[in-house]
């Protein structure tokens, strides 16, 4: 028997590397993560705001937008919401920030009194900066 013979007689055991499996584990798991999220809708609420020649951009921080769908429902931040829900939002509000801002984001086709109720609405909780969101006609073009 020479001492470099590659039979010895033992039998070599199987082994499983457990490290490349687990990163295909995590590459699975981020890849399904990630699909999900892109399956997702947003909550928003579908708006085409009118048109406006003189409309400015403004900027959203410090504000609470509500918005006025077409069949006259409300929502506070894309967030369908009651009457009676708006009434507290609109009251709780103005106690954490009394200089805040309500922008109105209505729909064109919106009934103009949904519009006034909530202007009434935010002037009688104390609020003096309400303001209607509009498109300007630049971003009318760009179909935004």
């Amino acid at each position: 028997m020479s001492g470099g013979s590659i039979s010895s007689g033992k039998r070599k055991r199987a082994r499983i590397e457990i490290i490349p499996l687990i990163d295909v584990i995590f590459f699975l798991l981020a890849t399904f993560v990630l699909f999900t999220l892109s399956l997702t809708k947003s909550n928003g609420q579908p708006v085409r705001q009118p048109d406006s020649e003189t409309g400015e951009s403004r900027d959203p921080s410090g504000s609470h937008t509500v918005t006025i769908l077409p069949a006259g429902d409300l929502a506070w931040d894309k967030d369908p919401i009651s009457s009676a829900e708006f009434l507290q939002r609109i009251q709780d509000y103005h106690l954490q920030e009394p200089d805040g801002r309500i922008l109105i984001n209505g729909d064109q086709m919106a009934h103009f009194s949904g519009v006034i109720y909530v202007m009434d609405e935010a002037r009688k909780a104390g609020f003096r900066k309400v303001f209607i969101e509009t498109r300007t006609k630049e971003k009318a073009r760009e179909g935004e």
